[in-house]
């Protein structure tokens, strides 16, 4: 479906356990294809559970979620598996990336859920680390820089060409020149390979980067 949403929720809720207060409580939210939202709230008030829930890592208790116009909950185990390796790319704050395992190793594991031929792997993830300034493809993450290790996250999320990127407060573990920088590079990148970013955050200086910002407050009011 290509011109369907990039992100598309509809009634979402979650809670832990019944007779738990509703942790993510959202009427609806759209992302158009190439868009780039910034979601606010305070810590612990749900950001990340809900990248989660998009993502499909966890269980709505209602509601649903469609990436590129697939219902991402209707779509269990490998195939579910699949489908966010090949439409999905994601950013966490503390990187994740795998120590031990080269920068290309790490961008090329991102690969394996993906329609991408495997013989093709390798020169898709050098491309992208170049592209993305990555001096030392071949240098374990673990001995990378800070600033390098980020490239290296954001080349990972790019690997499969995915309709939407999740950033998850990218930006935290750095200092203020470095997340802008980091800012530039995740904002341009989904801009040159056509990805929708939602990017959550509290940080402040976050707001006039996106030309759309909406808190989880308001979506759960039904406001925006």
């Amino acid at each position: 479906m290509p011109d369907a949403p990039a992100l598309h929720i509809d009634k979402l809720q979650f809670r832990y356990s019944s007779g738990d207060p509703l942790v993510i409580d959202i009427d609806a939210l759209e992302l158009a294809p190439g868009e780039q939202v910034l979601l606010t709230g305070t810590s612990g008030r749900g950001k990340s559970t809900l990248l989660y829930l998009i993502a499909g890592l966890m269980e709505p208790t209602s509601g649903t979620v469609r990436v590129a116009g697939q219902d991402i909950h209707a779509l269990a185990g490998h195939k579910r598996d699949q489908f966010r390796g090949s439409s999905i790319g994601m950013i966490f704050q503390t990187f994740n990336l795998l120590p031990g395992f080269s920068a290309t190793e790490n961008v090329m594991l991102a690969m394996m859920f993906s329609e991408i031929p495997r013989g093709e792997h390798r020169d898709r993830a050098l491309e992208l680390l170049k592209t993305l300034g990555v001096e030392r493809p071949e240098a374990a993450t673990d001995e990378l820089s800070i600033g390098q290790q980020q490239r290296v996250a954001v080349a990972r999320a790019m690997a499969c060409r995915p309709a939407l990127v999740l950033a998850d407060e990218p930006t935290a573990s750095l200092d203020p020149e470095n997340a802008a920088a980091a800012m530039d590079l995740i904002q341009n990148a989904c801009t040159e390979n056509g990805a929708a970013l939602l990017c959550v955050s509290h940080d402040p200086a976050m707001s006039e980067r996106f030309g759309r910002r909406a808190s989880l407050h308001e979506l759960s009011a039904g406001t925006a």
